[in-house]
């Protein structure tokens, strides 16, 4: 049962996604930008977001 529920696990997690959206950028400029916007929460969202 756990095997079949691992299984249907395919999105990417958190981390992954975070890593992704950095890796990117395309200048530095660019990189410090979009740190700044995962800083603040552009993939974390809060329970008051609805």
């Amino acid at each position: 049962m756990f095997k079949s529920l691992k299984s249907l696990r395919n999105f990417p997690s958190l981390a992954e996604l975070e890593r992704d959206y950095l890796n990117a950028s395309v200048s530095r400029i660019d990189l410090e930008r979009r740190q700044r916007e995962v800083d603040n929460g552009l993939f974390r969202r809060s329970s008051f977001d609805l």
